[in-house]
């Protein structure tokens, strides 16, 4: 007898925030349609479980394969009903997945899961009408992802993003305002603008770059309280934006923008199209104009050609610029890069770990000594959760769940979570701070 619930789907996100907006979006649809739906249960037990899974590099991978795994045993017990698989794994691997996992139900890739709306529909004999950016939030009410374009142009060498998701496709700015308003009507406060490529956005759409434009119009809109800026490109950065960024107060001073590397034969093996010094240019020319701004970067530790000079020469690199927000990994090959055919990954991955670590150790200095000249400022605070008796936030400079938090006590005051509060800083530590409400 199964022991599942009928009309009720979970839906499993694996992978990066962009996953997230698609697993939003067809929550929604499912929702129209008449199911309860329920998003990273730790108690799957839908009569569907679909999982949204994530190519990009081994770790995710695995990750996805496991939980696919998982959902099949808990089929087998009927626990749940059917499985589907949608996301970046099934539109890189699909034939081998289908041959791996037969048990699964059904595959779907990342631009074609509306065909499970259609086969569901058909089932409930309910058609789902709903605007293509609608979609049910799983963050907090408050703050929301926005997608503003898929795919990427930029073919570096050790990337698999282009496989996976194509060329650069921008949405049009119009879709884009009318998503941002009806978010700030149910409540969205903060709205994280994400993308592969942001500096590319409006290219391919316009003929010419237009991510200025399109944060102007959203700052423009009344309720939007914290626009945050995801994933640039140093190469052709669209320098306008930082004129919106200091035109509007609610265009936070924050920018990710990953670099890599900075020697000058891993970034021509990275095929990155940069320079040392263009990448020195682009970070000092940025800091000119929005001397306030806080700088988020990616960095790649084991890429073939990185010896021991090139790795010297990231260390000094992260020591000079003394960035605000930092992340690093270790070099893997992926399936079908132009590395992974013409590099040979040389460095063992003993040495990479070294590499890896000792870059997040300087870094943490780093971070410690930055936050420390932090202390004593007043800051504007997003509080994001109530814990014991503090409130635990962040401010403009803070990304949700990559960047330092603020921990303030409460005092008699009786405010919620999406309340902005006024906070001083009074304590320093590498990835976090204290304050107190002004």
């Amino acid at each position: 007898m199964a022991k599942f619930k009928k009309d009720r789907i979970d839906i499993i996100t694996m992978g990066c925030s962009k996953n997230l907006v698609d697993s939003e979006q067809l929550i929604k649809r499912l929702e129209s349609i008449g199911y309860s739906v329920f998003h990273d249960s730790n108690n799957v037990i839908g009569e569907i479980a679909i999982v949204n899974t994530c190519g990009f590099i081994g770790d995710a991978k695995e990750e996805s394969i496991n939980m696919i795994l998982e959902l099949l045993e808990a089929k087998k017990e009927k626990r749940i009903g059917r499985v589907f698989v949608m996301g970046c794994l099934t539109e890189r691997y699909l034939s081998d997945l289908k041959d791996e996992l037969p048990d699964v139900d059904g595959f779907y890739g990342k631009f074609d899961w509306n065909q499970i709306i259609e086969l569901l529909s058909k089932e409930k004999q309910i058609k789902c009408e709903i605007n293509a950016w609608e979609r049910t939030l799983t963050t907090p009410p408050y703050s929301a992802y926005i997608k503003i374009s898929e795919g990427c142009n930029r073919f570096c060498a050790y990337c698999a993003i282009p496989i996976i998701t194509g060329r650069h496709k921008s949405r049009p700015i119009e879709e884009i305002e009318a998503e941002v308003k009806d978010l700030v009507s149910k409540g969205v406060k903060e709205f994280n603008i994400i993308a592969q490529d942001l500096s590319a956005y409006g290219s391919d759409l316009y003929g010419k770059l237009m991510l200025s434009e399109l944060i102007e119009k959203i700052a423009l809109i009344k309720g939007v309280e914290w626009i945050r800026l995801h994933y640039a490109y140093p190469v052709d950065f669209p320098w306008e934006v930082l004129d919106v960024m200091n035109r509007h107060n609610n265009v936070c001073k924050y920018l990710d923008i990953a670099l890599q590397h900075i020697s000058d034969p891993v970034l021509k093996n990275m095929q990155r199209r940069i320079t040392k010094a263009e990448t020195l240019e682009v970070i000092n020319r940025i800091r000119r104009i929005v001397p306030d701004i806080k700088l988020r970067t990616t960095l790649m530790v084991g890429f073939p050609g990185e010896g021991e000079d090139e790795f010297n020469e990231l260390i000094e690199f992260v020591k000079e610029i003394k960035f605000d927000r930092m992340g690093a990994f270790a070099y893997c090959e992926e399936d079908d890069t132009w590395a992974q055919k013409n590099l040979k990954d040389s460095i063992p991955q003993e040495i990479k770990q070294e590499r890896l670590d000792q870059l997040m150790e300087i870094q943490e200095e780093i971070s410690l000594s930055l936050n420390e000249q932090m202390i004593g400022r007043n800051v504007k605070v997003l509080i994001d959760r109530i814990e014991g008796n503090e409130y635990v936030g962040r401010t403009q400079w803070d990304s949700p769940e990559v960047d330092p938090e603020i921990h303030i006590p409460i005092d008699n005051t009786d405010y919620s979570e999406g309340d902005f509060i006024n906070v001083t800083l009074t304590k320093a530590y590498p990835y976090e701070l204290e304050g107190k409400i002004c």
